[in-house]
Order: structure tokens, then C-alpha cells, then sequence
């Protein structure tokens, strides 16, 4: 009983960032994206290129497009999946519906201003839509489907050439190469963005030290920054020699500090510094 009321739990609040992305989404397109008919990939940007064609709501062809989509995927997806997919169809083309009564608002005329914008305002919103393994379809599942044709290609190459094709089309429907510029710029900001939002604004650095001193190096460590060290067992490939490697995650401010503990102890330690987006645990923020 008490595992189905967590599952329950995180099921709302999965589906509460669902929706919060999805307007954020729908907010992009309305107000900054469709006013200039820039069209930064997705099923969403070819809804832009149809409307400034056919004048077709973008919600009506969201919708129509992501049906069949969503029938011929159904058996590729797991029932979380299917469940999820519905769900951010759903909520994606009732936002764009709701928000199209804000496409009034002029919010700007500077169409670099407007790609600027609406790549951030959908970069979050896909931030947070992808870090709860959600989805509004569109290229998402013409991925999938591909995926399952042509399986030595993976979804988000598959996905990227989705994306590039609308960006291509928006060329074509507006008759301008700036138009599919700013397309394209939007799509790169959107998924800068969207990086930025998984893997967390974050940054912490991660030292592995192989010495013949590595008890002393633990030592300072421990005793100069207050930082666990984990050690681990390795052996060199040439001289076939064993050696303890020492794992060490920190904060930025710390990295000056930890590369100086290590000198002051072995001048001719190997060091490796590698990026590490999020660190969670003991000394770092809880885990979510």
C-alpha cells in the first residue's frame, strides 16, 4: 500500500511538470516563434511552416499530425511510456489551444529578439518535459518509428534529421535563407538550454591521482579540505606495477586549492581533472 501512495506521488508531480512544460512550450511558439513563422525543428515548428501556408491552427495540426504518430508507435512504447506520450499530446495541444489567445500580444518585432527568446522559453520547457522522461510527441516518436526500420541509427540522430528537414521546409514555405537561420539558431539555443536544465547549473570536478604517495595525498585531503577520497586499485599496463589510484569529486572553488595539495605532496603525481555536472550524495546536495 505504501509503495503504490510514492508511485502515486510521483506520478502528480511528474505530471505537474509535464503541464508547466507544456505551456512553457506552447508560450514559446505563440508568442515569439509563429509571429515570425521561425520554425526551430519539431512537429510543432512544421505546425508554424503549415499554418503560414494553409492558416491552420497550430493546435489542429499538432493534434493531427501526432495521432496517426502515436497509433503507429504504440507498439514500440512500454504502457509508462504510452501513458506518458498520451498525456503530453494531450496537455501539449490543449496549451497551444489555450495560449492562442494570447497571440495578440506583441511582444516584439526584432526577430532576432524573438528566435533569443522563444529558444529559451523552449529549451526549459524540453529541460523539464525531459528530465521526468516526458514526451509531447512529434519528432520524439517519428524517432522511434525509424529507430525500428533502420535500428543502426539511433533516436536522436533520427531525431536530428526530423529537425533539420523542418528547418529546410522553413526556407522553403517563407522563401527566405534568414528565416531558416533563425530556425536553426533557435533549435541550437533550445537545446543548449535543455542541457543546461538536465544536467543542472551545477558544476563540480572530479580528480583521479595516481602516486606512490597516495596515503600521504589521502591524508592532506582529508585533513586540509574535508573531502572523502575514494580509493581505487590499479596497476600500470606497462611496468605491470599496482598502485592505489585516489578519486576525488569537488567543488569549482576547490579545484585551485586540491591541484596545490597534491603538488605540495608529489610534484610527479599523475592527474586527471574531469567535468562533472552534478554531484550528489555526502558533502554535496541531497539526492532527489
Amino acid at each position: 500500500m505504501m509503495e503504490e501512495k510514492i508511485i502515486f506521488k510521483d506520478f502528480m508531480y511528474e505530471t505537474l511538470l509535464l503541464i508547466i512544460g507544456c505551456f512553457l512550450m506552447a508560450l514559446s511558439f505563440i508568442l515569439f516563434f509563429d509571429p515570425h513563422s521561425i520554425a526551430p525543428g519539431g512537429l510543432t515548428g512544421l505546425a508554424v511552416i503549415i499554418k503560414n501556408l494553409l492558416n491552420i491552427p497550430l493546435w489542429v495540426v499538432n493534434l493531427l499530425f501526432n495521432i496517426p504518430l502515436f497509433i503507429i508507435a504504440y507498439k514500440v512504447l512500454t504502457k509508462r511510456e504510452c501513458l506518458k506520450t498520451l498525456l503530453g499530446i494531450f496537455f501539449f495541444t490543449s496549451a497551444l489551444n489555450l495560449c492562442d489567445k494570447l497571440s495578440y500580444l506583441d511582444i516584439t518585432n526584432d526577430v532576432l529578439l524573438a528566435t533569443l527568446s522563444g529558444g529559451v522559453l523552449l529549451g526549459l520547457s524540453l529541460g523539464i518535459i525531459f528530465k521526468i522522461n516526458g514526451t509531447t510527441g512529434g519528432t520524439d516518436l517519428i524517432g522511434l518509428i525509424l529507430n525500428r526500420l533502420m535500428p543502426s541509427v539511433s533516436v536522436p540522430k533520427l531525431m536530428g534529421c526530423a529537425d533539420f528537414i523542418v528547418v529546410i521546409l522553413s526556407i522553403w514555405a517563407t522563401r527566405k535563407i534568414e528565416i531558416g537561420l533563425y530556425s536553426a539558431l533557435g533549435l541550437y539555443i533550445a537545446v543548449i538550454v535543455s542541457d543546461m536544465v538536465i544536467e543542472g547549473l551545477y558544476s563540480a570536478k572530479s580528480f583521479m591521482i595516481i602516486s606512490n604517495l597516495s596515503d600521504e595525498i589521502s591524508n592532506v585531503i582529508l585533513e586540509k579540505m574535508g573531502r572523502g577520497v575514494t580509493i581505487l586499485n590499479a596497476k600500470g599496463g606497462y611496468t605491470k606495477e599496482e598502485k592505489d589510484a585516489l578519486l576525488v569529486v569537488v567543488g569549482k572553488r576547490e579545484i585551485s586549492t586540491l591541484r596545490k595539495l597534491v603538488k605540495s605532496v608529489d610534484p610527479n603525481a599523475f592527474v586527471i581533472i574531469s567535468d562533472v555536472h552534478e554531484a550528489l550524495g555526502e558533502g554535496f546536495k541531497q539526492i532527489y
